[in-house]
């Protein structure tokens, strides 16, 4: 009996250290220090960013399970689940948190004043109360100031325009709801008003509202739409392009991702190449800078990416020195 219960407590200490390492090996150490990661998208929805930022920690020679741990939190689309996803990733006390959107940067801010956050969003940092400035904003959080501006929506109007020569009303998709698709809101006006066309806003705030938003473009005899690309909307993307494409509409959208799904056309940020750059700021702040030193960027790189085969779809000629401007020509 002894030698049974022996070779009992010999099997289970072997096998409590057969997992030790295992366990260790999930635990953040100052040598290997984890990197949160936030996103409002699904894996699939966010894997082109993840990919890029990834690719841009191993160009400064961080590599995964060796000299740093990253650990992702995704929202799959339903903004609301963030607040709880910001809390679980701080209680896992990240050397940093990387955030995409404004919602993921605001949930994560609420969540932690002390963990560093790179983020990127699409208002003014300051307005959203992120930071104190822009050169120096004074608190943990640091990043990328995208989107957002009259300039790049008034680029997507005339983008469309240019595509649809005859285009006069446009119809503007988004969720007055959504902090950064309401700052867009305001964008407009003047940007179509340079481009002498008139916009009706169609506001979406449920999937509810797609079907009625779309009623409502065809009797009112608009020529386009510019869809939001906000989180709620990419999740979306393929049911909005094909909702587009059965009512005739061609439409500028904000990310690549959308006109790979069909769309026709859309011009934005490089969101890939924002993301490499956040792992520059990671590393800064990994070596020991403060994001409150840490001055937020902006965009240098954008996309233009056409689907010439829902063009065609449409019945709609794109002229060849218009193609020669795309980054990308999907046939």
């Amino acid at each position: 009996m002894i030698a049974a219960m022996e070779r009992r407590a010999f099997i289970t200490l072997l096998g409590g250290t057969a997992m030790w390492p295992l366990a260790a090996g999930a635990q953040q150490s100052p040598s290997r220090p984890l990197i949160g990661v936030i996103s409002p998208l699904s894996s699939d929805g966010a894997a082109r960013n993840i990919n890029a930022f990834r690719s841009g920690l191993r160009d400064l020679g961080y590599e995964e399970g060796r000299n740093i741990m990253i650990e992702f939190r995704y929202a799959e689309g339903v903004v609301a689940r963030l607040p709880d996803l910001a809390t679980e990733l701080v209680a896992r006390k990240p050397a940093v948190i990387v955030a995409g959107s404004v919602p993921a940067a605001m949930a994560a801010h609420n969540a932690t004043r002390a963990i560093p956050l790179v983020v990127s969003v699409s208002e003014d940092p300051v307005a959203l109360g992120l930071a104190a400035s822009l050169a120096r904003p004074g608190g943990n959080v640091t990043g990328f100031s995208i989107e957002g501006d009259e300039t790049l929506n008034g680029k997507r109007l005339q983008l469309l325009k240019d595509a649809v020569p005859t285009l006069s009303r446009v119809g503007i998709i988004l969720n007055p709801d959504d902090a950064g698709d309401a700052a867009k809101l305001k964008t407009f006006p003047s940007a179509a008003r340079a481009l002498s066309v008139t916009i009706s806003v169609l506001e979406v705030r449920s999937p509810a509202d797609l079907d009625n938003a779309f009623a409502v473009a065809l009797n009112e005899g608009l020529h386009g739409l510019y869809v939001s690309e906000s989180p709620w909307f990419n999740s979306r993307r393929v049911e909005i392009v094909g909702m587009a494409a059965r009512s005739r509409l061609p439409a500028v959208y904000g990310f690549r991702e959308f006109t790979v799904a069909g769309g026709l056309m859309s011009f934005a940020t490089s969101l890939p190449d924002v993301y490499r750059r956040k792992a520059g700021l990671v590393d800064k702040i990994l070596k020991g800078e403060s994001a409150s030193d840490l001055p937020f960027e902006r965009p240098t790189k954008f996309e233009l990416v056409v689907n010439l085969k829902t063009a065609k779809a449409l019945g709609l000629t794109i002229s060849e020195p218009f193609l020669l401007t795309a980054d990308e020509v999907i046939e």
